[in-house]
């Protein structure tokens, strides 16, 4: 890869001094002994050694760029034209996305995915500093650490092209680029449109405060906007010509919000009001609400979306207003995988996970301080140095458009410690910690894991047959149906 390309990205910027005082050097995590890996590996940690610099520079780069999703231009094509210098053929605007990619190295089978997300989150805003401080008030910023999850990612791809064509190993890495996880979109309109159908395996890792292979499953979600247009008249001199749209929206609240009475606990129902009028003394002619439905099971997500659909009915009914529904998008429970969840684990112990300085240490502290003072929280450790082991019984409470990919195609994933330990998610503490030697140790280890378990893959056809059955008999019964109408475009923006 060239040297200017990276010389380049060094004029991105600084973040702040804490920065400078959590070095990484020196303070690799330790790896097991040559005699451990095979050759293929071996080339692949060595791989992820050389080029972590470039890794941390993507990392910090994205993490400047702080892009909404649909809106990553510049972290997309940063991470795209990195591969595509070292030898990728890449495909770019993919599923009518500008800011999706699919990038291929190799031929025949097996074709293994690995998924790169870049997509901040609005309003987060934040230093690399132990208290809050906005680089700018009402920006956005990585609270979940995308910025590292596209870098890493990166790097394992590039890592084991490097093992391929070093070993003259058969097969196809391919490395999806995949916009707007946070509003779970890229990969469910990548989905429908084909773009994981002909692999055999799809891996992916996530920056968590915790390192530990992914083995559970998460929530199905569908994300719509209700929109009531109604009659425009002056507030107090002819309040009876008017006809409010978001009096159909605040009744649409209320009936969501006794709704929530009658679902099963593991249902979630959320919503802001994206458009509310424009001044007090207008009755407001047309009114936007914003809904996340989600369950453990799709099947009780197309219940409840229903149910919320006759609710809004019910509210233009009273008000004398007509809703529109906009279903922006709708993504699946993920489909876990034990035999891949057992690889991963397996190599985020053989891999070891990071060594913490002191001074990292401390800066973990000073993070989960406002936590203790606010919330009254006890943290035994300000970072963690174990692996554990998941059981699928612990099923996540958040959503991901990963589980569209995981009722195609047999689906592991892994997180790794690039957070304090017990932080919340989408906090300020993640997108301070993401950006320090804290996020890079972690960032690497998920780079590491993932080369290392995607040679095993390539190398031992066992591993894949056996994912492949644990997915055939947890795909027995299921159908895949989505809310989205069909051939229905992705949206171009989110807000």
């Amino acid at each position: 890869m060239a040297n200017s390309f990276y010389r380049a990205l060094a004029v991105v910027g600084s973040v702040a001094a804490w920065t400078m005082l959590l070095p990484l050097r020196g303070h690799e995590p330790a790896q097991p002994s040559e005699e451990s890996w095979r050759p293929s590996q071996q080339t692949a940690l060595g791989a992820v050694d050389q080029y972590a610099d470039q890794i941390r520079q993507w990392n910090r780069a994205v993490w400047e760029f702080a892009e909404l999703g649909l809106q990553e231009h510049r972290s997309s094509r940063l991470l795209a034209d990195a591969l595509e210098q070292a030898g990728f053929q890449v495909k770019r605007g993919v599923s009518g996305m500008p800011t999706a990619f699919v990038a291929s190295y190799g031929s025949g089978r097996p074709i293994i995915g690995l998924l790169a997300e870049y997509d901040a989150l609005p309003g987060m805003s934040q230093e690399v500093a132990p208290h809050r401080q906005p680089i700018r008030d009402g920006a956005p910023g990585h609270a979940c650490g995308h910025s590292a999850l596209g870098a890493a990612a990166v790097g394992a791809a590039i890592a084991i092209k490097e093992a391929l064509e070093k070993h003259h190993i058969p097969g196809t890495i391919r490395l999806y680029g995949t916009p707007a996880e946070e509003t779970v979109i890229g990969k469910v309109y990548m989905a429908l449109d084909g773009q994981f159908d002909d692999l055999d395996i799809c891996l992916h890792w996530h920056p968590s405060d915790k390192n530990a292979a992914w083995a559970a499953s998460s929530k199905a979600l569908v994300s719509a906007k209700f929109t009531f247009e109604g009659l425009p008249a002056h507030a107090s001199v002819s309040p009876e010509a008017g006809r409010s749209a978001l009096d159909a929206v605040e009744l649409m609240n209320v009936g969501a919000n006794f709704m929530r009475e009658h679902v099963r606990e593991d249902a979630r129902i959320h919503y802001v009001i994206t458009d509310g009028g424009g001044q007090p003394n207008v009755v407001p002619a047309r009114a936007t609400v914003w809904y996340y439905v989600r369950a453990d099971k799709h099947q009780d997500v197309e219940y409840y979306f229903e149910w919320l659909r006759d609710i809004a009915q019910g509210a233009a009914l009273m008000t004398r207003t007509r809703v529109s529904v906009q279903i922006d998008t709708d993504c699946h429970e993920i489909v876990p995988n034990r035999p891949l969840a057992e690889l991963l684990t397996r190599n985020l112990r053989r891999v070891g996970p990071p060594v913490f300085t002191e001074e990292e240490r401390t800066f973990a502290r000073r993070l989960q301080e406002p936590l203790e003072r606010e919330f009254g929280w006890q943290f035994p450790e300000p970072l963690e140095t174990t692996v554990r082991e998941e059981q699928e019984s612990e099923l996540s409470k958040g959503s991901t458009d990963v589980g569209d990919i995981s009722w195609r195609v047999p689906t592991g994933g892994l997180r790794t410690a690039c957070f304090v330990a017990g932080a919340p998610g989408h906090s300020w503490q993640n997108v301070a910690t993401i950006a320090s030697s804290i996020g890079e140790k972690g960032m690497l280890y998920a780079a590491k894991t993932l080369a290392v378990s995607a040679l095993d893959l390539f190398e031992d056809p066992r591993w894949i047959a056996a994912a492949r059955e644990d997915f055939k008999q947890r795909m027995e019964g299921r159908t895949y149906r989505s809310l989205i109408p069909p051939g229905q475009r992705p949206p171009q923006t989110i807000r």
